[in-house]
């Protein structure tokens, strides 16, 4: 499928948040991208605008394109709960997005490669759809071949993060998801009521 293979910076400025990992160009640049950027006039935007933008910024932070977002928010609305927390859920919930979170690799685009080049295994299993939606239980590791690449040793040297709902177990290079993370867990900035609402139209 498809995928957005611009300039990442650009994007950022776009929304004004380091949507897709830090750079020093936004601090530099805190202003949207374009010959105009600096000198156009601020307008309000409108309602659909501003839900607009914010669906576009959550299919951006996860690397979805249209139709895949769509397919999210139709089974977010068939589960029992809140719409828009239930879309956010299914969206960390994704193997691209929770090998990112465990810190195998740096980006969710690196994530992505990882996962269709099948080098993730789920279960035992090898796992080469990155859109696959983890179930509490599931143990998610490295192919053994696959240890030694240096892009992984890299990114776990250089591991920090810690989500409530992930555990990783460092000597056998082995993580599991516990179960579907809370709303106040999730540390995205999106506004998942207004994308809710854009759908609603």
């Amino acid at each position: 499928m498809a995928r957005y293979t611009g300039p990442k910076v650009r994007v950022s400025r776009t929304f004004g948040e380091p949507i897709m990992g830090y750079s020093k160009a936004l601090e530099k640049k805190g202003y949207p991208p374009g010959q105009h950027g600096q000198t156009r006039k601020k307008k309000q935007p409108s309602e659909y605008a501003t839900q607009l933008k914010e669906k576009q910024k959550a299919k951006m932070t996860y690397g979805l394109l249209e139709r895949q977002f769509a397919r999210f928010y139709s089974d977010a609305v068939r589960i029992k709960g809140v719409t828009g927390e239930n879309l956010l859920k299914l969206l960390e919930a994704r193997l691209d997005n929770t090998v990112f979170r465990l810190g195998i690799a740096p980006t969710r685009r690196a994530a992505r490669q990882l996962v269709s080049h099948k080098h993730i295994t789920v279960n035992d299993r090898i796992a080469g759809v990155p859109s696959m939606v983890l179930k509490a239980g599931d143990v998610i590791s490295i192919k053994n071949k696959s240890r030694e690449l240096e892009a992984i040793k890299q990114a776990l040297g250089n591991r920090e993060s810690r989500y409530p709902w992930l555990e990783w177990n460092s000597d056998t290079q082995k993580g599991i998801f516990l179960a579907m993370p809370e709303k106040d867990q999730i540390p995205e900035n999106i506004h998942e009521q207004l994308i809710v609402e854009l759908y609603s139209k």
